[in-house]
């Protein structure tokens, strides 16, 4: 076991003698807070903070990904409000793997604070990849190996090996004042892992003999009986399918899951077929994997996109981004005909590697559709598994670290409130398994834990290189225009005299075409003409109010001729 000493350099304050908040003859409080700002009631944006006495470590840096509800947004971000009005605590994040959503958000924080990153070499090189995107070039990266303890400030985090579906993941063992807290980070026990040895058991097992205040456990199978399947599994359903394909072989999976990615080009190089990665981020991800040796790849099978045109079809294995459906993945871009170097052609085999994330459902299923339409033969039951605990693990764990708490993370409400369940079918006491909610300020010590206040944790949505800037009012707008559209009433009027110089001219996005509803623009423009008359016979003067008033005759009388609503904008042109 590997011990770090380190101090950071920036990020916070020097420690001085009194920073745990001691106080000269008095029995010093022993209180840890966790404080979770995403990661519950939802899938994806993990981030939680361990603050006790003046230091903050923070426990990933995730993104999360937008459904239809968010239109034209790129990713979701947790909230840093409360890290910047505790800036002189914040000490560090430790990370326990490379999955984005997990490390996704880690470039927005370090634009804003310069404190120490650690992680496995796997998680650090993905995270290289991405501050290289955003042009960040002095960031603090800490490499760690599995049994490596590092002082955070006044705790210690230990790094536990675990077995997830991307290498190098890690629980986290943290040594408080007020006692220790074990992370599992998201995991499984996979007894036969790709890349690796097995989840260490032993050491869950030492710390819980020893003692552990809180245990913070991946719930996101937690409705799942029995055990995960092992990797493996995968790797024979590739080597039964790749025999029976007479054409290319396309297969959809998600980039950061390198274990996968292992197992498609073994199953590739055994029936002699050349591997072709397409999609930016899979490309990237697995030059990074190549770089650090997390991929064996015989001579010869990986080839450039450019040498297909030299391979006949069914010499093939294409592995792709778009397992979810994404509109901009490459493999959606081929099952609309949009992609510039592969056309989805009649023979092409294409297995889909994942499982839909929820909410992700219908975007897979117009891809599949799309797919079957050009004439491929699609797969999407059986070549995938969970990177994630079932209940007999998750009962594994449990017993093993045999937690004075039991905080259910990483998942929906209703994902947290099984493992709750769980624990509790197992003797735990109801009242000391929680379910924390995003924002929660959670204080435990060995007699009690009981939330404390609330913290601000209404994400951050980012548009291109907008962040934050984007809220209710937009959101709304881009919704309405999304399901109503647009008309735009444009005229120019006298400034003096109120009469209408010019229009009103109609234009339609969205909602009608103006050249084939000659009725309804004629009965809008006597609508226009109607208000700007009022306002020349009353003497009113107010252009603003004008403005509104014509939105909302407009309004009322396209609802009561057609009951549609669109986005009404008024342009008035003030001339003298």
């Amino acid at each position: 076991m590997r011990t770090y000493n380190y101090m950071p350099a920036s990020g916070g304050k020097k420690a001085d003698a009194n920073r745990s908040g001691r106080m000269p003859g008095r029995k010093p409080k022993k209180n840890v807070r966790v404080i979770p700002l995403g990661g519950l009631d939802q899938i994806g944006m993990n981030m939680t903070l361990i603050e006790c006495g003046n230091d903050i470590l923070i426990i990933d840096c995730g993104q999360a990904f937008p459904d239809e509800n968010l239109p034209g947004i790129d990713s979701i971000i947790p909230n840093f409000d409360y890290l910047r009005q505790n800036f002189d605590k914040v000490r560090g994040v430790v990370l326990t793997h490379g999955h984005e959503d997990h490390i996704g958000a880690l470039p927005y924080l370090l634009r804003e604070f310069r404190i120490p990153v650690y992680g496995t070499r796997l998680t650090l090189g993905l995270v290289r990849n991405k501050l290289e995107e955003f042009e960040l070039k002095s960031a603090a990266l800490y490499m760690v190996s599995p049994g490596d303890v590092v002082p955070i400030g006044e705790m210690k985090v230990e790094f536990i090996h675990t077995n997830h579906s991307i290498g190098d993941a890690c629980a986290l063992a943290i040594t408080t004042e007020a006692g220790v807290l074990v992370h599992t980070g998201d995991f499984k026990v996979d007894y036969t892992p790709i890349h690796g040895d097995m989840i260490d058991l032993q050491r869950f097992a030492e710390l819980g003999r020893k003692g552990v205040l809180a245990l913070m456990s991946d719930s996101t199978n937690a409705e799942r009986k029995g055990y995960t399947m092992s990797e493996r599994t995968v790797g024979r359903t590739f080597t039964e399918i790749f025999p029976q394909a007479k054409g290319r072989i396309l297969v959809a999976t998600f980039a950061s899951n390198v274990d996968r990615v292992q197992q498609i080009i073994n199953a590739a190089a055994e029936y002699g077929r050349k591997v072709v990665c397409v999609g930016r981020s899979m490309v990237n991800v697995i030059n990074t994997a190549l770089e650090l040796d997390y991929l064996e790849v015989p001579e010869g099978v990986l080839i450039d996109i450019a040498d297909i045109r030299n391979c006949r079809d069914d010499e093939l294995v294409i592995i792709t981004t778009g397992s979810q459906g994404e509109p901009m993945a490459a493999l959606s871009r081929m099952a609309n005909g949009e992609h510039r170097m592969i056309e989805i052609e009649e023979g092409d085999t294409i297995i889909f590697s994942s499982r839909p994330v929820p909410g992700n459902e219908k975007m897979v299923s117009n891809v599949i559709n799309a797919l079957m339409a050009r004439g491929a033969a699609v797969t999407y039951e059986d070549a995938h598994v969970s990177g994630h605990a079932s209940q007999e693990e998750l009962k594994l764990i449990y017993g093993l670290v045999k937690p004075r708490f039991m905080l259910p993370v990483h998942g929906e409400f209703r994902h947290l409130n099984a493992h709750k369940e769980l624990v509790q079918s197992m003797k735990h006491p109801k009242e000391d398994a929680i379910l924390m909610r995003n924002g929660m300020v959670l204080e435990l010590n060995s007699r009690e834990a009981r939330q404390v206040g609330t913290v601000e944790v209404a994400p951050i949505l980012v548009d291109g290189l907008g962040v934050g800037d984007v809220g209710n009012v937009v959101l709304r707008d881009r919704k309405n225009l999304s399901q109503d559209g647009l008309m735009v009433v444009s005229l120019a009027i006298n400034r003096k005299t109120n009469q209408i110089v010019s229009g009103p001219e109609f234009l339609s996005r969205g909602f009608v075409y103006v050249k084939e509803s000659d009725d309804l623009m004629r009965g809008c423009r006597d609508v226009v003409n109607h208000v700007i008359d009022m306002y020349h016979n009353l003497g009113i003067n107010d252009f603003a109010g004008l403005r509104m008033e014509i939105r909302d005759e407009l309004r009322e009388y396209l609802w009561k001729e057609i009951k549609r609503n669109p986005m009404i904008l008024p342009m008035l042109l003030e001339v003298e």
